[in-house]
């Protein structure tokens, strides 16, 4: 598949605090957190990749902000939906709405954050699929 825009939906089972990088310690309350990012670079999709490896403890590197929540052994990823071919990160983003970290994912543009919550991770899976399927029949017309 080739690349292009992914979200991540994460399982928060219990509020934590963690260190973002140069965002500093931040509380997170226990939810359904989901994470928008790019691989339109060669490598693709690739990235989603890494970002399990992160998730699984397989790698230590922290590059992006996710790195440092993926990092987290009380966080999963608990789904992953995609849009081959399209460059609509912070659209997405944007219709998700804002977290509970300003400026998380979003250094490389105007977006307030990248990173969304909701109470249930079901309900933010939902509104993920929801925002990739009409961004890309969006696209498609």
């Amino acid at each position: 598949m080739p690349g292009g825009t992914y979200t991540l939906v994460l399982a928060v089972p219990t509020s934590l605090t963690i260190e973002v990088g140069a965002l500093g310690d931040h509380d997170l309350p226990a939810g359904g957190y989901a994470y928008t990012g790019s691989a339109l670079g060669s490598g693709g999709f690739a990235r989603v990749d890494r970002h399990r490896d992160i998730a699984a403890g397989e790698r230590d590197t922290r590059h992006w902000h996710i790195d440092y929540l993926l990092g987290h052994p009380a966080v999963r990823i608990a789904d992953v939906v995609r849009t081959g071919g399209l460059d609509v990160e912070c659209a997405i983003a944007d219709r998700l709405g804002n977290g509970p970290v300003p400026g998380f994912g979003a250094s490389d543009c105007d977006c307030e954050s990248h990173l969304a919550r909701r109470d249930a991770v079901d309900t933010m899976v939902a509104a993920v699929e929801d925002a990739h399927d009409r961004l890309a029949a969006k696209r498609s017309e």
